[in-house]
């Protein structure tokens, strides 16, 4: 395809789809067919995903492909009718979870499972308030929208919402660390929980990323989470964990929440559940679910139709065959030190962060000052672009590069990617 050809499509898709509508990179990139860790553009280039969390056990993973065919060419239906797809991948979902955590609702996407986890949360407590971090994103729907720091909604925001700093460590406040740092961030927690309770919304919950991963992957400071969740259950308030993103294996562990040491009251779940199918769902405590129900009647037309669950079976599947958590911790280890290893002689990086496949480099004009280097992040990744390398850029100042591959990432795979990035670095 040439360049006027993708500018056609650029144009018809701004013609068809409104202009606005987000591409990545400066030249956005055709793609025509995914396998494994590689995608493929129409003029044959090969490209290294190191980004889409999606296909989390690999683009067109055959017995995710296999499932869905079979089912789709079996039944596919809404959920008001009896089929065992829906109650066999609830007990193998739950079976991943802590005890307490014993219900499951499915729906089709991240932004549906965190819009019915605050309604869940409202029903129980019978406020409306919500606490989230202030550089933070968790879905498009009208509720979901108003926790988006990233994204201002359309009217503003709602006197309901209380956004709190999230916790930095490279950039703590007064040169805080440790349990000081931790109780910081927490306070600033507190004071918004009182500011709810005096308001007319009173207050509902708080939901957040475990590993702040839009944030910027921040080291958490030890004991944090633990914290505020305490804070929150003083307070009659729910806590919600968005695993939509750190879910599945993606830290070297089956969620992102185990690394804080905590049992949420609720868990989200979305992308990389279907490993590329559109599934979500709410996992919680079975008091909260059923509370809600007697109060509401909760339908989704798709959410946990049989080929939906089919396809989140075979994830799972996939997941526990072939090893795929002890992979990521495994090779996630490998990488962290390789980037490691470039931070010692790219002055650039500032800080590396991560666990399991998910990484956050943080990139600086200088390391005294820690001054973000938005500039340099995005040429870095529309560089690594032009030499075969997907990622992305995340974080408050837009500064970190953000990269989260398929569990089947390799050491290989990891070497060509820490090779790349060496390549693009000393170029700039």
């Amino acid at each position: 395809m040439t360049q006027a050809d993708i500018q056609e499509l650029l144009e018809r898709r701004e013609r068809l789809l409104g202009p606005g509508n987000p591409l990545f990179y400066d030249d956005p990139v055709h793609l025509v067919r995914g396998e494994g860790v590689w995608l493929h553009g129409d003029d044959g280039t090969r490209y290294l995903d190191c980004y889409n969390n999606v296909p989390c056990v690999g683009h067109c993973h055959p017995r995710v492909v296999e499932a869905l065919c079979a089912q789709a060419g079996t039944l596919n239906t809404h959920t008001r009718y009896l089929h065992e797809n829906i109650l066999d991948y609830a007990e193998r979902l739950l079976d991943k979870f802590d005890d307490s955590l014993d219900r499951v609702a499915l729906a089709c996407t991240g932004s549906e499972a965190n819009d019915l986890a605050m309604r869940i949360a409202r029903v129980d407590t019978g406020a409306d308030g919500f606490i989230c971090t202030n550089a933070t994103y968790h879905g498009n729907t009208t509720a979901v929208s108003q926790l988006n720091s990233i994204f201002q909604p359309v009217g503003g925001y709602g006197k309901h919402i209380r956004m709190v700093p999230w916790p930095d460590s490279y950039r703590a406040p007064n040169g805080l660390d440790g349990e000081a740092l931790a109780g910081h961030y927490a306070d600033e927690v507190a004071a918004a929980i009182e500011s709810l309770q005096r308001s007319d919304a009173g207050f509902a919950g708080m939901l957040v990323c475990p590993l702040f991963a839009n944030e910027g992957l921040p080291t958490i400071p030890e004991g944090y989470l633990a914290r505020v969740m305490e804070l929150v259950h003083d307070a009659g308030g729910v806590f919600i964990a968005d695993e939509v993103q750190s879910g599945f294996g993606r830290t070297g562990r089956w969620w992102g929440h185990e690394q804080g040491g905590i049992v949420p009251d609720v868990v989200t779940l979305g992308k990389p559940m279907g490993g590329g199918h559109p599934i979500a769902g709410v996992v919680a405590r079975g008091e909260l679910l059923d509370n809600y129900r007697r109060h509401e009647m909760y339908f989704n037309t798709f959410g946990g139709n049989p080929v939906s669950c089919a396809v989140a079976m075979a994830v799972i599947d996939v997941i526990d065959d072939e090893g795929l958590v002890e992979n990521a911790a495994d090779v996630g280890r490998y990488v962290l030190e390789a980037f490691r290893d470039l931070q010692s002689r790219y002055e650039v990086i500032g800080d590396v962060r991560g666990s399991g496949l998910f990484f956050g480099i943080d990139l600086v004009t200088d390391r005294d000052s820690k001054a973000p280097a938005a500039d340099t992040a995005r040429a870095v990744v529309n560089n690594m672009r032009h030499k075969g390398v997907l990622m992305s850029k995340i974080g408050e100042h837009d500064n970190v590069l953000k990269l989260r591959p398929p569990l089947c990432f390799s050491k290989d795979n990891a070497d060509l990617l820490v090779a790349t990035l060496d390549k693009v670095l000393a170029q700039l």
